[in-house]
């Protein structure tokens, strides 16, 4: 029976066989890898990723596909709300020992891959490397330059992180039905020695700066850091999309 694609998932199915193969050739799995899916759907990439690894875990909360995919002898299926999983645990079920970290793939739904990206940051010690179909428009802005108008919140969050690179463009023609938006594959790659920061001062630090992005931040970032008394030298005569990454990092070590 076929499956109809379900709005309040963000259902778009991967149909398209050349762009399966070169999503593939991209993410590279290797026999043994460690490797978890986000929203298999239909498991256009689940088939050919599996047959590489020869195991391989997905998470899917839609129970019809959950059951489909459950068929599948060579598939663990978690079937479950991707922001209720623990990915730490995945990886110290992996081997037991916590050591294997995982690669991470998926088709994210476009509805809520930003909250998906912040829970992965969240977990990002047990994570390998992530490969994933977002909005084009959402990759733009995780790997926006500063003074750019891609360049925000999400690029600062990630970019302290992560090394990222846009690697595919997927056309809205590729997919069953075809999403009203391009797509693209963006490859993150933890990086290996981040910079030290207490996690929700930082992140509590670029949202205030980017809360009124078109005004300079002495009437944003200025107050609040004037609330936690930060005596140091650092130039508010800025708009927030003009700070590099370094900087905010290196304010949020700075601050009280």
């Amino acid at each position: 029976m076929k499956h109809i694609a379900r709005k309040r998932f963000g259902q778009h199915f991967l149909t398209d066989t050349s762009i399966i193969d070169a999503i593939v050739a991209v993410i590279q799995p290797q026999p043994g890898d460690a490797m978890v899916e986000i929203g298999p759907g239909l498991a256009a990439l689940t088939q050919p990723l599996v047959e590489r690894l020869g195991h391989l875990a997905v998470i899917e909360l839609d129970r019809d596909l959950a059951a489909r995919l459950r068929q599948h002898p060579q598939l663990e299926v978690i079937e479950s709300d991707v922001l209720k999983v623990d990915f730490g645990a995945l990886a110290r079920r992996s081997d037991g020992s916590g050591g294997t970290r995982l690669r991470v793939v998926g088709n994210l739904p476009y509805n809520i891959s930003t909250p998906i990206l912040f829970h992965l940051l969240d977990q990002v010690d047990a994570v390998h490397d992530q490969h994933f179909m977002l909005q084009k428009e959402v990759i733009d802005r995780m790997v926006a330059a500063p003074a750019t108008s891609d360049y925000g919140r999400l690029s600062v969050m990630l970019q302290w992180r992560y090394a990222m690179e846009n690697v595919l463009f997927v056309p809205p023609e590729s997919f069953d039905p075809p999403p009203r938006v391009d797509s693209a594959i963006v490859r993150m790659v933890p990086l290996a020695r981040p910079p030290a920061i207490d996690f929700r001062v930082f992140s509590e630090l670029v949202q205030t700066a980017f809360s009124q992005r078109r005004k300079i931040l002495r009437n944003t970032l200025g107050k609040w850091l004037e609330a936690r008394d930060f005596a140091g030298d650092f130039d508010l005569q800025r708009r927030a999309e003009e700070v590099p990454v370094t900087e905010y990092v290196a304010l949020a070590q700075a601050v009280p």
